[in-house]
């Protein structure tokens, strides 16, 4: 990965380019429970989201599969992932199930909920929750 060291504890990507984290079951292809593994090798991908994720890939984001898949999944998602031409740096097993993640980082963090469609990101102000000054 080409990151900034200077003078910070942690690296810092270059300016422009973006860290995203991308769920797979109902993001990118059909929502298959962990339970039912025989079904992730044969589900479709998203047209949108492969065309969308590996056009951010070639333009130099960082691509990170972030899934509620567990460890013992790895080898069917990685199988699925480059079977299906998906372009990507890495994967992140285990993120917690059920929905309503509430991020809490350092880091500036931007959220989009996935609606059936991945199209160009357009800004709108929303209310948020921060922490009491």
């Amino acid at each position: 990965m080409e990151m900034e060291f200077e003078g910070h504890i942690s690296p810092r990507l270059k300016d422009g380019i973006k860290n995203y984290l991308i769920d797979i079951d109902g993001t990118i292809t059909d929502d298959v429970p962990n339970e039912q593994p025989d079904r992730m090798i044969h589900c479709k991908p998203y047209p949108d989201a492969l065309q969308t994720i590996n056009f951010w890939y070639e333009l130099g984001h960082k691509i990170c599969f972030f899934t509620s898949r567990t460890e013992d999944l790895r080898q069917i998602t990685e199988e699925w992932l480059n079977r299906n031409g998906f372009k990507y740096h890495t994967i992140l097993f285990g993120k917690p199930r059920g929905g309503n993640y509430h991020w809490i980082d350092d880091n500036a963090v931007k959220a989009t909920q996935y609606n059936g469609k991945f199209t160009d990101f357009v800004k709108k102000q929303v209310t948020i929750e921060v922490f009491e000054d």
